[in-house]
């Protein structure tokens, strides 16, 4: 098994980073919040289903204003810190040292059993300080929306082994978003990079993080006029770590200063993560109230210089602060998309703010490998029938309820070049990194070349090709036999198989339980933590150079490009696109709901095949829910979708994906 402090001598004191910290309940009435928007299954006066959020942003002086509330709690805690504020796609607008704060967070090596785990994956690791309080801060923006306000608090609960994670809940199934945190990479080929010369490009987003997104409270989105407009992010106690226990409420110091942070830019109640339910368990925001923090000064003249500075952060930020991006404008990256572009006037695209579209639709780039590429006429037929599916699709994680599904919509081909990108107008950002994810998983893990691709591809990645093979008792796992779903490999890497079942055998992609915590998943972060340790050394001034804007180090599918650019996802929300038996693409979903996600993806593939014919879903009889694993005396099958039972608004019809 390959440890991560191997990979060079120098990276013990580097690192990745990811995680998550839970428990408590919220309760009170955060002061001066921001109003609730307007719902919207109705549609808008000008046409359309949705709504776009106003075009809102943060000032220099409301960014001054909220570091410096953040201070004063800061100051009346006795813990100095690292806070920082971005915008919502992920501008770094400020970075603030106070004077004594820790320079470094280390990442947890807590396992279940309550031991500390020896080296594996990113446990146990020194990051600098800085790299967390951005990563929670985007964490904070990049999961909210006008309809849900999510923290790195409610991540926590989401990514864990077990869902809701509490002692008493071991045996449960892992969190609906399990493995998110290994999303937004810094390595991810989708993510603009920031350019410190300025100029338009500097502020295009989405941007990653440097940790990926965290789950350590201390990350809490900012809002304006009931839009969201970024997030602060605190680090100050030196552990970035995760709450495994969230039936108590923690009084933790990091998101008592960015609650205080928050004041004049608090989410509205009922749109916080302890108004959302997933499965009957409702969700967490943060455990601190207004009563818990001390009388807030906003005036940053008065701490600048004496309790602290700005600080500059390599790849990230000057030492100043600057105005957030209006999202949904040519400036921040994401903007609706033109007639030209997309045809159902409620899409937004991805945009490299002079005007022209990100990841136009296009054909294949795969015909060296495959014989007959996606034409453009397919991939954009696919994505507008996943789009209608989305718009007529009830939202799991929106408020009010019976609010429209909003997500983001990845198609990629053989290579994993994107083909498409399209989104709805208030989709949270983390969709869009992690729909392309998922679109790429699905795509590689059904791809003929999956087996040879990870043996190639060094760092302790090619034992996990034997562990499949042998857990699944078939040799020629990976070389393209099966089709699977995001939801199949999410099957696979959990780490008890079947998921949850104490005494049960890890899955054959995930750790043992005993090497096990959101820091060290298995596969998904053995294949990036090469480039996350690079970039960790970049931004701390050990290396002059960072990670390549593409994840993994698996062999070329062309010059410069891989098939797992931006890494691979392990929650559900994609499918394979086949024409017939031969693998042809992948199509991934991701922003509210895993199982949304999963219809959007197999139906839209679907009706977007019956549209134009010559494309669909994998044949029956390649799912991967056609493959039964033997576990002691029991048979278990792969799952390949599992699509909501009553999902739409404009009618009542049940199983939707049944026979399909």
């Amino acid at each position: 098994m390959m440890r991560i402090g191997k990979v060079t001598a120098s990276l013990a004191v580097l690192a990745l980073v990811l995680s998550s910290c839970g428990g408590g309940n919220s309760s009170g009435t955060t002061p001066a919040p921001s109003p609730t928007p307007t719902p919207n299954p109705a549609p808008p006066p000008s046409g359309g289903n949705f709504v776009a959020p106003a075009q809102e942003s943060l000032s220099v002086g409301e960014v001054q204003t909220i570091i410096a509330q953040a201070v004063s709690e800061a100051q009346r805690r006795n813990l100095p810190s690292v806070i920082a504020v971005v915008d919502r796609v992920g501008n770094v607008l400020g970075v603030f040292r106070m004077n004594g704060a820790r320079a470094q967070a280390r990442t947890s090596a807590m396992t279940e059993a309550g031991l500390n785990s020896p080296l594996v994956d990113a446990q146990g690791l020194d990051v600098p300080a800085e790299m967390a309080a951005i990563s929670k801060a985007v964490t904070g923006a990049y999961l909210s929306s006008g309809g849900n306000a999510f923290s790195s608090r409610t991540a926590s609960q989401i990514v864990q082994q077990h869902f809701p994670p509490a002692p008493s809940t071991r045996g449960l199934e892992s969190g609906p978003l399990f493995g998110v945190q290994f999303s937004q990479l810094p390595c991810s080929d989708l993510a603009a990079r920031f350019q410190s010369a300025g100029g338009t490009s500097a502020l295009i987003g989405p941007k990653r993080a440097p940790l990926g997104l965290a789950a350590d409270p201390g990350g809490l989105p900012l809002y304006k006029n009931g839009v969201v407009v970024g997030a602060i992010g605190v680090m100050g106690d030196g552990d970035y770590g995760f709450d495994p226990n969230i039936l108590d409420r923690d009084i933790d110091p990091e998101e008592a200063i960015a609650f205080a942070g928050t004041q004049g830019f608090a989410a509205a109640d009922a749109i916080r993560a302890d108004r959302i339910t997933v499965d009957g368990t409702s969700l967490r925001f943060s455990d601190i109230t207004g009563s818990d923090i001390g009388s807030v000064s906003g005036n940053f003249a008065a701490i600048n210089g004496t309790a602290g500075s700005l600080v500059a952060v390599r790849g990230y930020s000057t030492a100043a602060i600057i105005a957030g991006t209006p999202y949904g404008t040519e400036a921040s990256g994401i903007r609706a998309a033109r007639a030209a572009e997309f045809n159902n006037s409620d899409a937004f695209i991805l945009t490299d703010g002079a005007g022209n579209n990100r990841y136009p639709i296009r054909a294949g780039t795969d015909s060296a490998s495959n014989s007959q590429p996606l034409t453009a006429a397919e991939v954009r037929a696919v994505l507008e029938e996943a789009f209608t599916v989305l718009t007529r699709a009830r939202a799991q994680i929106r408020r009010p309820l019976d609010s429209r599904m909003q997500a983001s919509i990845s198609v990629v081909d053989t290579h994993g070049e994107v083909l498409g990108i399209v989104r709805s107008p208030d989709a949270p950002i983390f969709g869009i990194d992690v729909s392309l994810q998922k679109a790429r998983t699905a795509m590689f893990f059904s791809n003929a070349q999956a087996a040879s691709n990870l043996m190639s591809a060094g760092g302790g990645v090619a034992p996990f090709v034997q562990a499949m093979r042998t857990f699944l008792g078939d040799t020629s796992s990976l070389t393209g036999n099966f089709a699977y779903g995001n939801r199949s490999v999410g099957n696979l890497a959990r780490p008890y198989f079947p998921d949850g079942e104490l005494g049960r055998p890890p899955g054959p992609l995930s750790r043992p339980i005993k090497d096990f915590n959101p820091f060290a998943v298995g596969l998904q972060v053995q294949l990036v933590a090469a480039n996350i340790i690079q970039h960790a050394q970049f931004v701390s001034g050990a290396s002059p150079t960072d990670t390549a804007q593409r994840c993994t180090a698996l062999p070329d599918t062309a010059q410069g490009q891989n098939r797992l650019e931006n890494g691979i996802q392990i929650f559900p929300g994609s499918v394979p696109i086949y024409r017939g038996s031969q693998l042809v693409g992948g199509i991934g979903v991701s922003g509210d709901g895993i199982d949304q996600d999963d219809m959007v993806s197999f139906l839209g593939l679907n009706n977007g095949g019956a549209r134009v014919g010559g494309i669909g879903n994998a044949p029956k009889d390649r799912r991967a829910d056609r493959i039964v694993v033997n576990v002691g005396s029991a048979q278990v099958r792969l799952r390949y979708v599992s699509c909501p039972f009553a999902p739409f608004l404009d009618t009542n019809a049940q199983n939707v994906c049944e026979g399909l």
